[in-house]
């Protein structure tokens, strides 16, 4: 099979394609045909050595497929079956391993494309919203990256709740895409300071949740656009990590709260896989959750994936097909 394997930290140029085995499914596990990955910042961070890794390494954990074999003791799967999940053992290839327990049916008239690009996204908006901060209707959340992977349907899925979404982004083109997804208001941050914006937009009370996917960048900000007691879910770090922060601010900002939630400890049990996943993917499939799906480029193009997503070249989900 082909596959794209990195042998040590670097840039995009450390992305390989290689020839190797069709590995053989051992028990618990089904290989799958990946038909549609899903490219995710968290590939980024392993290939550039922020997270470690054992090299060689085949990138990717998010993939939808066709079962080719099953595993010893594996059940509830049937060779054929249209499946999805966000535990692939190295989904950049043409075959793939994937943990049962960590395993999903695709609903009829869904496609791999979208399967794909509902997931791991999907889920993340899913745990953001309706268990890292419980939205209600009437609550106002800000949502960074508005026009990104996460952040169109994390305000498709807030907005749906009946909440209030404030997003930021970079260009009119993306502020267009946020208004479509549901966004009441839309910050571009390259022209206006989004800390005022969102104390103009708020009356000065500020937002009951941000939503932060940018990191380094956006914290400090983040903070003052809490109300007091608000929460702060800092669910990534595109532009770099947080410095260190003392912990006495929050009190003097307004006894705040703040968590690095990730979506590994909301899927933990198969039943919570199982009510996000298929709250997600039923979604999809019956057209109320718009999946943007733009760009999708071939498995060799695995380095230009990840560099048009680091440089936010991109809107939506970002895909390879084999």
């Amino acid at each position: 099979m082909k596959a794209i394997q990195i042998h040590a930290a670097g840039g995009p140029e450390v992305l390989q394609m290689v020839e190797l085995p069709i590995p053989e499914p051992g028990p618990g596990q089904v290989l799958i045909r990946v038909e549609a990955i899903g490219v995710n910042f968290i590939e980024i961070y392993f290939r550039k050595g922020v997270y470690k890794a054992t090299f060689p390494l085949i990138p990717g954990s998010e993939a939808a497929g066709t079962v080719e074999k099953l595993g010893p003791g594996v059940k509830g799967f049937e060779e054929g079956d249209a499946v999805v999940s966000v535990s692939v053992l190295g989904s950049y290839a043409e075959y793939a391993l994937v943990p049962a327990a960590q395993l999903v049916k695709v609903p009829a008239g869904l496609s791999p494309e979208k399967a794909a690009a509902a997931m791991l996204q999907g889920m993340t908006a899913h745990y953001l919203a309706y268990s890292t901060f419980p939205l209600k209707a009437g609550d106002t959340a800000l949502v960074h990256a508005g026009a990104g992977g996460v952040g169109l349907l994390l305000t498709q899925v807030a907005a749906r709740i009946g909440a209030r979404v404030i997003t930021t982004v970079s260009t009119p083109e993306k502020a267009e895409l946020s208004r479509e997804a549901g966004a009441s208001d839309v910050i571009l941050y390259t022209e206006k300071d989004f800390e005022a914006e969102v104390k103009r937009l708020t009356g000065g009370k500020g937002v009951d949740v941000v939503y932060d996917s940018v990191g380094k960048t956006t914290f400090d900000q983040s903070l003052n656009c809490l109300r007091p007691r608000g929460l702060l879910a800092l669910f990534g770090a595109s532009s770099g990590p947080v410095p260190p922060f003392d912990l006495i601010q929050l009190s003097g900002k307004g006894s705040l709260f703040i968590t690095r939630p990730t979506l590994w400890h909301y899927i933990a049990t198969r039943a919570e896989l199982e009510w996000r996943a298929g709250d997600v993917l039923g979604w999809a499939a019956s057209g109320e959750l718009n999946l943007r799906t733009e760009f999708i480029y071939s498995l060799a193009e695995a380095a230009q994936a990840q560099t048009d997503m680091e440089n936010r070249r991109t809107t939506g989900k970002i895909l390879l097909e084999p």
